[in-house]
């Protein structure tokens, strides 16, 4: 008996000891309320500071951008008639949502190399920006409205609307409190947008697109690519059926080419220098206004 017991040991295969290769995730692109690969096949290994692989994150290209353009467009009009107060629910609910996973952001800055309490700060930034920004939905009208006197018997009013369609490079060095005090008061004003995420702190940005798509915002009102800044930046300040864009960062030659090739459609371009984006002053109704139209229009009197 012993001696079988011996045999058997014998024969059983040896344990590997050597450390399982983990699986990492493919974050996807997110378009039109959906999370596609890029056409182009291509994507990055996002890394930590200290050389970590964390994910593979794929490299928009031209044809991504394009296609995100496209659902934009489509879900504007929709997304402008909306009333104030249901725009501001939806803004809540994100915020919300981003409560709800508030953990999860912080984890993923931390891995990105923010410090753990900056990156609670900045989470907790991220939330009260978006509630912050859903209060305004229903306020910015009555602010920036204006009934104007006129020498002539008609009554003359001036309203905002939507500028419609607006590319943007949010900043690199914020991967959730930039991005969402960026794209926050784009929506408010009934816009719709296609942003280019941070490409070293990119993780926030498709959780936060998983965020959107299981809130009640409509899809192609937020579009997110990920990708590389130089290679896309010309495609974002050209494209013809964008109205505006927003440039976040302090590159001097990224600033002349967005104002330089934007003029093919005289789009209206705006640059965000800051790399404070927790600071109170990352926010306010000025912002909203950036990105709408002031409408006037006359009414004759006594017809």
């Amino acid at each position: 008996m012993k001696t079988t017991e011996t045999n058997t040991a014998a024969a059983s295969p040896a344990i590997d000891a050597s450390p399982r290769l983990g699986v990492l995730k493919t974050y996807k692109l997110y378009i039109g309320g959906k999370f596609p690969r890029t056409e182009s096949g291509r994507f990055y290994k996002l890394t930590s500071p200290t050389g970590e692989v964390l994910a593979n994150m794929c490299q928009g290209s031209r044809k991504d951008f394009r296609e995100a353009v496209v659902a934009a467009r489509g879900a504007q009009g929709k997304w402008a008639s909306a009333t104030a107060y249901n725009r501001g629910q939806i803004l809540y609910r994100i915020a919300e949502m981003l409560e709800g996973r508030s953990s999860q952001f912080v984890a993923e800055l931390v891995q990105m190399g923010t410090p753990v309490s900056e990156a609670q700060a900045q989470v907790a930034c991220a939330i009260d920006r978006m509630v912050y920004y859903a209060g305004w939905c229903d306020k910015y009208q009555q602010v920036f409205s204006s009934v104007n006197p006129v020498a002539s018997s008609h009554f003359n009013f001036s309203v905002p609307e939507p500028t419609g369609v607006v590319s943007v490079i949010a900043p690199e060095a914020s991967g959730l409190a930039g991005l969402i005090s960026v794209i926050a008061p784009i929506i408010v004003g009934g816009n719709a947008c296609v942003v280019l995420a941070s490409n070293s702190q990119a993780l926030c940005a498709i959780t936060l697109a998983e965020v959107l798509h299981t809130s009640d915002l409509p899809g192609g009102v937020v579009n997110i690519l990920t990708g590389d800044r130089d290679e896309l930046l010309e495609h974002f300040a050209s494209h013809m059926d964008v109205n505006a864009m927003v440039y976040c960062g302090n590159d001097a030659d990224h600033i002349e080419k967005v104002r330089t090739t934007a003029t093919g459609n005289l789009k209206r371009t705006l640059t965000r220098s800051r790399t404070d984006w927790i600071a109170e002053d990352a926010q306010g109704p000025y912002d909203i206004l950036d990105t709408i139209e002031i409408k006037t229009t006359w009414h004759p009197i006594g017809v």
